[in-house]
């Protein structure tokens, strides 16, 4: 209907964004579908978290190719994925070429390229992920590249899971329990679906398994929060106003909705995927199991080898993609 000047309260807002594009067909051409008449009236882009542009830089010469891309929080774990990728995919770079982090010059996210991989950090928490991916989205769209499939990798607390398990997200809830983003546009609330492609998110457990049986990896929802303490429902944060019966109510609740982790990025990722029409997964190891308790204590070298597990599962996923299209 016509828009109001009045404030909505989150009652009457825009549900499953019928003003946002919320019911989202996947792309015909396999292209990334942005949603925006006014970029097509710019002279030029300028991807400023990203430091690059469309004037000075040629995207399609330079990421036309690529097939996968995949993001993690910390620099320094994307650099390492990108190390990892060159090997595992044999990946050949120019004589004297090393892996170059593309982005340094902004200094806000770092980014490598390994062929048809784009590795790339994302920062911590949704509104850092946000930004990267509204510029990937542009870089992906304006690079004309086709059939790209997106990967978080990270880590996470498990509920009822053993620490050091890799799960395979199908569903990602919000705060308040729901498969939808909420978020302020001009004022108002918006939702939008996080929709997540459970297909891709079997296929690269199957490929998990077989290739790493040692590994526990599991399938199940994840819930996104905006916060890392209380909104967590942890008892170990500067202020906590509810006590460890109520904690554990809310961890059997989780449960009852076969919600197996907790982290800080995925109902945002997915439903920019979804509202792109692109395939997005999200692949993050549990660090801890939430009914056991709040504090990440495990070992540095171990926390180190654990986060290496999701990065090799969905490397193994590339590889067998790649392999099929060779």
């Amino acid at each position: 209907g016509p828009q109001t000047a009045m404030a909505k309260t989150s009652e009457d807002s825009a549900s499953e964004g019928e003003r946002c594009g919320g019911a989202q067909e996947p792309s015909k051409d396999g292209r990334v579908l942005l949603h925006n008449p006014h970029l097509k009236h710019m002279e030029s882009d300028h991807l400023y978290h990203l430091a690059l542009g469309t004037t000075t830089h040629d995207l399609k010469e330079m990421f036309g190719d690529l097939k996968f891309i995949c993001m993690g929080g910390t620099p320094t774990r994307m650099q390492q994925f990108a190390h990892f990728a060159k090997q595992f995919l044999g990946v050949k770079l120019p004589t004297g070429a090393d892996l170059y982090d593309i982005s340094h010059y902004s200094y806000r996210y770092s980014m490598y390229k390994i062929g048809p991989v784009l590795s790339v950090s994302h920062g911590m928490g949704a509104p850092s992920l946000s930004i990267l991916m509204h510029e990937i989205l542009k870089l992906v769209h304006y690079a004309d590249c086709k059939n790209v499939v997106f990967m978080r990798i990270g880590t996470s607390g498990g509920i009822g899971i053993p620490p050091g398990s890799v799960v395979v997200s199908t569903g990602a809830v919000n705060g308040a329990l729901r498969e939808e983003l909420e978020t302020h546009i001009l004022g108002e609330l918006v939702r939008r679906p996080t929709v997540i492609d459970n297909k891709l998110a079997n296929d690269i457990a199957a490929v998990g398994r077989k290739a790493m049986p040692e590994l526990n990896i599991v399938t199940g929802k994840t819930m996104c929060t905006n916060d890392f303490y209380e909104g967590q429902g942890r008892l170990d944060g500067a202020f906590c106003h509810f006590t460890k019966e109520k904690k554990f109510e809310f961890i059997k609740r989780l449960q009852s909705l076969n919600v197996i982790n907790i982290e800080m990025e995925a109902t945002q990722f997915a439903s920019m995927c979804h509202h792109a029409g692109v395939k997005g997964a999200v692949v993050c190891v549990t660090l801890l199991d939430r009914t056991q308790g709040d504090q990440v204590s495990t070992p540095k070298e171990v926390m180190l080898k654990w986060q290496e597990y999701p990065q090799k599962v969905v490397l193994h996923y590339i590889k067998h993609k790649l392999g099929h299209a060779l």
